[in-house]
């Protein structure tokens, strides 16, 4: 009578510790929306809850390789005195370059701003376009701030991809893309429709605080055991 066969478990483990670290976006994302909590989060979002997709738009042209503590100081002395296209016009160029300086580009951003402002007045009646291929349109906006003002100023379905987005998406092994505009589209395929909204807003701030371009702080990463590091040097 032959013994039965024994199985050694034992180089099963490894199979079964990588089964249950397999990337899971629902459990990251719900463990990166607990722990974002106790940072700031973007102005652009902080304005969305209380302004208009003007106000939404006109935030995120300021934002644009520029600081938020900056952003938000600007977008506030800007808003103080204008609240929609018109008022916009009514100020001169030099008086809007000095309210939103010093963003980065401000004298550009001021002239592609009032030129924006005219094109929402001639073509849109003064609203601002709830479709993306419509803000494409407008001089001056690319996809992150397209996507930004159909998801944050009229809660439509869009990814907004920046530099954050693509970074840690692509560091987690989520996606294998070369560029936002890569990514947008691969996380339009990949992503659940229901954290198309917040995605932004989530990896935007986990990016600013934690893990950040150059030397990302893994060592207090709430999600590091999921994260295969894709590209990172060194690391705190």
């Amino acid at each position: 009578m032959k013994e039965a066969a024994t199985v050694n478990h034992h180089y099963l483990l490894p199979f079964f510790i990588e089964a249950l670290l397999l990337f899971n976006i629902e459990n990251v994302l719900k463990i990166l929306e607990r722990v974002n909590n106790r940072f700031v989060e973007p102005i652009v979002t902080t304005i969305s809850r209380k302004q208009t997709p003007f106000h939404v738009l006109i935030s995120c042209l300021l934002s644009l390789r520029t600081k938020d503590q900056t952003t938000r100081e600007a977008s506030r002395r800007l808003f103080t005195i204008a609240n929609n296209p018109q008022e916009i016009l009514k100020i001169s160029t030099p008086e809007l370059e000095k309210l939103i300086y010093p963003v980065g580009f401000y004298r550009t951003k001021a002239v592609k701003i009032k030129e924006i402002c005219s094109e929402l007045i001639k073509t849109y009646k003064c609203r601002v376009p709830d479709e993306i291929d419509e803000l494409l349109k407008l001089n001056g906006v690319g996809r992150k701030t397209a996507n930004l003002v159909v998801t944050l100023g009229y809660k439509k379905p869009g990814i907004c991809v920046d530099t954050h987005v693509h970074r840690i998406t692509n560091r987690w092994g989520y996606v294998k893309t070369k560029n936002p505009y890569e990514t947008e589209f691969a996380l339009r395929e990949k992503l659940p429709p229901e954290h198309w909204l917040t995605i932004n807003d989530l990896l935007v701030t986990y990016g600013q605080n934690v893990c950040v371009p150059v030397s990302p702080k893994c060592t207090v990463c709430p999600v590091q055991k999921y994260c295969k590091k894709v590209g990172v040097m060194r690391h705190r």
